[in-house]
């Protein structure tokens, strides 16, 4: 279970990281035409939610990779399940099915990584 976890963790490392990535270095122009949410949010949150993911994506990985405050990894797997949690309200109200099926894949990759590092597979 252990090996499973690491790989849930990865693979949402990878798409925080790439995710936060976009919506810290691009432009509401260039962001707009993968994400049409952009152009109705004031670029400081867009560029907020960036940096929580990024936050967010080195948190899963990084404490428990070199085993120094390993609880800060399931407390990143739970401000990310907290930040799906929030986009999916945010494309319910604008009514974008495949973000809301999309954010709660993610939120429960994301619990279940909670699940795992603060119960029976803790570091």
């Amino acid at each position: 279970m252990d090996v499973l976890l690491w790989i849930v963790q990865g693979l949402l490392a990878a798409v925080f990281a790439a995710s936060g990535v976009l919506k810290t270095t691009k432009s509401r122009e260039q962001l707009s035409p993968q994400l049409p949410w952009v152009s109705d949010v004031p670029t400081p949150v867009v560029r907020l939610i960036g940096t929580a993911e990024l936050v967010g994506a080195l948190g899963l990985i990084l404490p428990a990779a070199f085993d120094t405050a390993t609880v800060l990894t399931p407390l990143a797997a739970t401000g990310i399940a907290v930040i799906m949690g929030l986009a999916m309200g945010f494309h319910a109200r604008r009514k974008e099915r495949q973000g809301i099926a999309f954010n709660a894949v993610l939120l429960i990759l994301a619990a279940v990584v909670m699940w795992g590092r603060f119960g029976p597979h803790a570091f």
